[in-house]
């Protein structure tokens, strides 16, 4: 009989265990804890929540509530389970985290197909078929051998990113599509500063409140020295930023005919293939998200500006999945080895269970001799699997469900809110037809 083997005891392991014996496939199901600690776990239990216990939004038409909808009719034990064990948040899926991580723990452990096994995995398994759910603090002898089957002399150590906005939401009447002194295609949103609003701005980033580091965090700080915060370039001087990311030599408004260039240029890279998300480039950043909010729409152009994902600067450890994975999840170099949850650069608690379900599926599907699905693009599940995997490999980071990875509809929908409704009616009627096929 052939086994499946999972490594790794979080959301996305979790997720592709169940799975792979649903289906009828035998599993051994690896977990480090509590042979080998980790920084952030505090429990030996699997599917720990290390953050909040909040599951974010469960409308579905939000971002994270589509893909929990999508993962409920998918039969996904993490979301049956926080459907269980909910508690009162508002508009969240939040849980009683502590009774959510037993439940999944004593479930997994006592399924007939799953061999659990606690240990360390040093190095990816040579024979059979594997999903590797590792998440951001894989261990260092594991991380070292997933260097050596990539070919790659990095992992992404520190996730140092900037925030992604949607690019309808920016005014493209201040901020004007150019590349620096016109080379190649133009291909960067400028949002030009005067002196006054530079000084404004440069004033407010230093005083804005910062996220606090997690200890083992805090020691490894000084890997930031190559790629500052925003805030931290701030404080060192009050031009420093305009010799930096915010520098405006060779950039002007060609419809401004021959004005005096900008004291200060941000500039926003394009961060999907439509155009529709944009990368606030330079601005990897520590300040809390409510600060970020306020103080990033004081950039002239951004002052309605709606982010899809903050900036950070914490450990982590991801793969430059655009080079390596299909949006099936198998590795393009080894179709029998699947990747799943933040080790392959998706953010959040539903993403990561996400990635499980289909990690695990289509390794139960491998193992039943079945071709492995790939997700309507349509979905909130595909959008953001078709969306990792085909991003620019050389400026990658991870990527939380959102709406503005989704294709959008044929007809533009003026309102956001019918334009949501529309992007979850289509994903769960086309998520149907798929599950029927």
């Amino acid at each position: 009989m052939i086994q499946v083997q999972v490594i790794g005891g979080g959301l996305a392991g979790t997720e592709a265990a169940w799975q792979i014996a649903q289906a009828g496939v035998s599993v051994i199901f690896w977990e480090m804890r509590p042979l080998k600690t980790s920084p952030a776990h505090h429990s030996t239990e699997l599917a720990e929540l290390v953050c909040s216990n909040s599951f974010g939004a469960k409308e579905s038409d939000r971002a994270t509530g589509l893909l929990q909808e999508e993962m409920r009719r998918l039969g996904s034990i993490i979301i049956a389970t926080a459907d269980e064990h909910a508690v009162p948040a508002g508009g969240a899926l939040a849980v009683d985290r502590g009774v959510f991580s037993q439940q999944l723990t004593q479930t997994l452990a006592s399924h007939p197909l799953i061999d659990f096994r606690r240990g360390e995995v040093t190095a990816i398994p040579l024979d059979g078929i594997v999903v590797l759910a590792t998440g951001p603090l894989t261990s260092p002898a594991l991380t070292e051998d997933l260097q050596r089957f990539t070919g790659m002399p990095y992992l992404s150590f520190f996730d140092a990113a900037s925030p992604i906005i949607v690019g309808e939401s920016i005014n493209q009447e201040i901020a004007f599509l150019a590349s620096r002194y016109d080379k190649g295609e133009a291909a960067y949103l400028n949002c030009p500063f005067n002196k006054e609003q530079y000084l404004d701005f440069w004033q407010e980033l230093q005083s804005a409140e910062q996220a606090e580091l997690k200890d083992f965090e805090r020691e490894t700080s000084k890997f930031f020295e190559g790629c500052l915060p925003i805030e931290e370039l701030a404080r060192r001087g009050e031009d420093t930023m305009r010799y930096g990311p915010l520098k405006p030599v060779g950039l002007s408004d060609s419809r401004k005919g021959d004005q005096p260039r900008p004291y200060a240029v941000a500039q926003l890279r394009q961060e999907d293939k439509r155009g529709q998300l944009w990368n606030l480039v330079g601005f990897q950043t520590n300040l809390r998200w409510g600060e970020q909010k306020r103080v990033f729409q004081r950039i002239p152009g951004l002052e309605k500006a709606e982010f899809v994902r903050m900036g950070v600067m914490h450990r982590n450890t991801f793969i430059n999945s655009p080079e390596l994975l299909h949006p099936s999840l198998q590795f393009k170099s080894r179709p029998t080895l699947l990747g799943a949850g933040q080790l392959i650069g998706t953010e959040g608690y539903g993403a990561a269970a996400a990635g499980g379900w289909l990690a695990g599926t289509n390794a139960a599907r491998l193992a039943l001799g079945l071709e492995p699905l790939v997700l309507p693009k349509t979905t909130m599940m595909g959008a953001l699997f078709e969306f990792i995997t085909s991003a620019s490999p050389k400026h990658f980071q991870p990527m939380p469900p959102n709406f503005g990875i989704i294709p959008p509809p044929e007809k533009h929908i003026r309102s956001k809110q019918e334009r949501y409704r529309y992007y979850s009616d289509r994903s769960l009627r086309d998520l149907a037809l798929l599950h029927r096929s």
